[in-house]
């Protein structure tokens, strides 16, 4: 059972992760040929605050 984990800084939509979702599931069914019904999609939403880029903070930019 494949599962993928997507980690964002700052937040999405409800219609963004469907999309993702659909999307990540198409490319790993067919690549990888594995049933849709299998894949298993976690999406970790992280605060600006959490996430740095070069050693400055995301929210700082």
């Amino acid at each position: 059972m494949p599962y993928v984990n997507i980690r964002v800084a700052g937040k999405l939509s409800r219609k963004q992760k469907k999309k993702i979702a659909r999307g990540v599931t198409d490319v790993i069914s067919r690549v990888a040929d594995k049933p849709r019904e299998t894949i298993i999609i976690f999406i970790d939403e992280d605060s600006r605050e959490n996430v740095a880029s070069g050693g400055v903070l995301l929210a700082g930019k």
